[in-house]
């Protein structure tokens, strides 16, 4: 475990040194999302474009998180355990791409339907039902509903 925190620990590092737009904390075995990030983070939040958190042990993600990282393009969270998304990912306004594939949703994420600027949507190998309540409302791209 402790060098998995190293591991999380350099990469924010390397991303707040060097400004980056990207924040890649696959494969780190995070079961939250660490909050003193965003205290680390603070002067690049707004400039965070893309997140990975793929394959990684989540069993949630904050509405602190979605709102701290509002300026998102693509945000990866496949392979995780999520049940639901928090309603706060409404405020995620710039939103194009979001992978949820490999989790434990069981309904779809209406919460979605609210962002506009959403393109595509990946669902595969999740709980999720039903085509009609899978694309309600939806004019986007949504891969892996049944």
């Amino acid at each position: 475990m402790a060098k998995d925190a190293a591991r999380v620990a350099r990469i924010v590092n390397e991303t707040v040194a060097e400004g980056r737009n990207t924040l890649d904390l696959s494969n780190c075995k995070l079961t939250s999302f660490p909050v003193a990030l965003f205290k680390v983070m603070k002067d690049v939040l707004g400039n965070i474009h893309f997140i990975s958190l793929e394959n990684n042990e989540l069993k949630s993600i904050t509405g602190d998180f979605m709102t701290n990282f509002n300026q998102l393009r693509e945000l990866n969270l496949e392979g995780n355990y999520l049940k639901k998304l928090p309603d706060e990912v409404k405020t995620l306004t710039h939103l194009k791409t979001i992978n949820l594939a490999r989790n434990k949703l069981s309904t779809f994420p209406h919460q979605l339907t609210e962002l506009t600027t959403l393109e595509n949507i990946n669902l595969e190998a999740n709980e999720i039902t039903g085509a009609a309540a899978c694309r309600h409302g939806l004019h986007h791209v949504v891969r892996g509903c049944t």
